[in-house]
């Protein structure tokens, strides 16, 4: 054997941003060959952060040098086998746990994502270890990651996002999963919990400003106009109709104009109206509404005013 030939030996994998672990055992077929391990249920882990490997002990390139490292692999892994949550192994010595394999059905069974998902809530291994602090911070790491190397949803052109997006939505029509499997009222609090995220970790409209947000709204209404959907496919009668239920809702759920009590309302418009605004292309100063009106019959963009009192 000489200093380059090929080795087997015991490794730790940690990973620089979480706390995270995972043993194993490796036998190579050339010296040095790159190997960070071959995780199943948690791939998604080397996939999210920065694995790095240290390697513990060396044995002879033998099958009784085989089958002795395999052996140390079982002795590092047994201490923290279902009871440390950052341990990322999910067997020990090649054989799952008991439990392991009554839910996976059969001796040696790879665990299917539900049952991994159980596992890990059971125990609190993987993300429901983790606390909603921890998870947000670690969240905004794993998004870095990906777009500084370009992976995952950053690794698709627009055009790819879109067809995959389209795909996913047919099949959870088809299928009755994802939104078309939720009732109003879940779709309802899922929407809160993704947009208190979202705001928290300043992403998706979160991170677009004012300007940004209200040119995005004129291209996305132009763009309904040129296709002829959403209100555009409606004609006047049907708008009117949609206009007066919304205001009908509104009314009966206290939202919308009807949350503000009418004193409220008229210190609303009071203020409104004392607002002076210049078009920035005649120079012509009224209020805000006229203003727009008054812009539209000249076919000026009503962007281009200031306000000036």
């Amino acid at each position: 054997m000489t200093s380059q030939s090929p080795r087997i030996y015991t490794y730790k994998i940690t990973f620089e941003e979480v706390p995270y672990y995972y043993y194993g055992v490796h036998k190579e077929k050339k010296f040095g060959e790159y190997y960070m391990g071959s995780p199943y249920t948690h791939k998604w882990c080397w996939e999210l952060y920065t694995p790095k490997k240290q390697i513990l002990q060396l044995f002879d390139f033998t099958d009784d040098g085989w089958v002795e490292a395999q052996e140390v692999e079982k002795r590092l892994i047994k201490p923290f086998y279902n009871e440390d949550k950052w341990c990322l192994n999910e067997n020990s010595g090649g054989r799952f746990s008991i439990e392991h394999q009554r839910r996976a059905g059969r001796i040696g069974g790879i665990i299917n994502g539900k049952i991994a998902g159980e596992r890990s809530k059971e125990f609190g291994l993987g993300i429901c270890g983790l606390t909603y602090e921890e998870r947000v911070k670690y969240g905004k790491i794993g998004l870095e990651k990906q777009k500084e190397l370009g992976i995952a949803i950053f690794g698709l052109t627009k055009e790819q996002m879109r067809e995959n997006g389209k795909k996913g939505a047919e099949k959870n029509r088809k299928n009755k999963t994802g939104l078309f499997g939720l009732t109003e009222e879940q779709r309802s609090e899922n929407g809160k919990i993704a947009g208190k995220i979202s705001y928290e970790m300043n992403v998706g409209i979160h991170q677009r400003t004012k300007k940004q947000m209200t040119e995005d709204g004129k291209r996305g209404a132009q763009k309904l106009k040129e296709l002829g959907v959403g209100i555009f496919s409606m004609n006047e009668d049907e708008r009117i109709k949609i206009h007066q239920k919304s205001n009908q809702t509104n009314k009966e759920n206290g939202t919308g104009i009807y949350s503000i009590t009418a004193d409220e309302r008229k210190e609303i418009v009071s203020k409104t109206n004392s607002q002076r605004w210049m078009c920035l292309e005649t120079g012509h100063i009224t209020t805000s509404g006229p203003l727009s009106r008054y812009q539209k019959s000249r076919g000026i963009d009503t962007s281009k005013r200031v306000r000036v009192s």
